[in-house]
């Protein structure tokens, strides 16, 4: 059996010391040296096999995270695990001490396609894997051909279309071998809920912007077209999953999805949850009040549902360890999840062809606060995301 981790850790813009990410926000060589550090204790206390890190503007201040964490790692074995020649050095709880550095592991970086000049510039993702990849990782952000979403009047006319041609942050998609089984990774960043506001030609700023003369209706049809865009990037992501487990490959998606699981986004992502029986549904072609779907029919469509659907590994982990809580992101008191890890039923423990099996699901919060503490400013250095890792056992299938 091999044992491994996955990782999501959106690091809250990250980039090197003086240089100017958005308009007048950077980030002093001492505050550079305190996030750097900090990010790299987090690294290290993940210590995972396969972190896939958002909001990374520089790769290279990505490695100094990484080299500080290893140098940290290396110091903290030096000191929590005992020498080879003590008769206790191979008890299991020193193989869990243990920091594995990333030396032999594999980076890999993509930019945001909307990047631009300092004051101006976007976040892209990145995938850090011990176990290499297996081919050259693939960046989905700018589309072959537009997303033409078609609307239609309730009474039947046309209604015009939402049309996407590129996505506001890339998709990175990695097939990690692990063990011989090759798993396909997608690290996502969904469109936030900042609302999108239109700047009229020739004019400096949105005058939605300007919170003097606040505009309550003009900000809501911006958080409208926030939320339009996010749906339809994770409809791009889903399309995306599809491909890969019509091939019938396990597949992992983490990332900030920017909502909770409830959320249509999330939803859109995830796919549909079957319904315990389709029997009782009057079928799709009916010819009178009593035209059911049979039982071999129902069974059907439930497999089709349920071969497709991704599965929660934070809530797979709350139902086996009746945990009730856990969040990873906190904003005017409310706290939530909107960052996430979800699995393909290979890894789905109720599923008897399983390839692997969830141990266990671990969140870093402790330093997440809803910014009204005193210590908010603290904020700006750290993350405003906890991490998540999800703990995997791959060969545990049932026999």
């Amino acid at each position: 059996m091999t044992d491994f981790t996955i990782a999501s850790f959106n690091v809250k813009n990250l980039i090197g010391p003086e240089k100017e990410y958005y308009r007048f926000e950077k980030y002093t060589p001492e505050e550079h040296a305190w996030k750097e550090a900090w990010l790299a204790d987090q690294v290290m206390s993940l210590n995972a096999d396969v972190i896939c890190f958002q909001e990374i503007f520089d790769a290279d201040a990505l490695r100094a995270v990484i080299a500080e964490a290893d140098a940290r790692g290396a110091a903290s074995n030096e000191t929590s695990l005992p020498d080879r020649s003590k008769r206790y050095a191979r008890k299991a709880i020193f193989r869990k001490l243990a920091y594995e550095p990333y030396t032999d592991a594999a980076l890999a970086f993509t930019a945001n396609a909307n990047d631009g000049a300092p004051g101006e510039r976007r976040p892209g993702l990145a995938i850090l894997s011990r176990y290499g990849f297996a081919e050259k990782p693939e960046i989905i952000q700018q589309l072959g051909a537009p997303l033409e979403i078609p609307f239609r009047e309730l009474t039947g006319e046309d209604a015009g279309h939402v049309r996407l041609s590129r996505l506001s942050r890339p998709i990175l998609k990695a097939r990690i071998p692990v063990d011989g089984t090759l798993i396909t990774v997608f690290n996502c960043h969904l469109k936030s809920k900042l609302g999108e506001y239109l700047t009229p030609p020739g004019a400096a700023f949105a005058p939605q912007a300007n919170l003097l003369a606040y505009d309550a209706a003009g900000r809501a049809l911006g958080s409208l077209r926030a939320g339009l865009r996010r749906m339809a990037e994770a409809w791009v992501l889903r399309r995306l999953i599809l491909d890969e487990l019509d091939r019938d490959r396990p597949v992992l998606v983490t990332g900030d999805f920017n909502d909770g699981e409830h959320a249509v986004s999330s939803e859109i992502v995830t796919g549909e949850t079957p319904f315990r029986n389709y029997a009782w549904m009057r079928r799709h072609d009916a010819q009178k009040a009593n035209d059911r779907y049979s039982d071999v029919e129902a069974a059907q469509i439930r497999e089709s549902v349920d071969r497709v659907r991704l599965r929660s590994a934070e809530k797979q982990f709350v139902r086996r360890s009746l945990r009730d809580m856990v969040f990873t992101s906190a904003f005017g008191g409310v706290y939530e999840s909107i960052d996430q890890i979800l699995m393909s039923r290979h890894f789905d423990a109720d599923n008897p062809a399983r390839i692997d099996q969830m141990e266990y699901f671990s969140v870093l919060n402790d330093h997440i606060n809803d910014g009204s503490h005193p210590e908010a400013p603290y904020n700006k250095l750290a993350s405003d995301h906890g991490q998540i890792m999800a703990h995997f056992r791959l060969g545990s299938a049932p026999g």
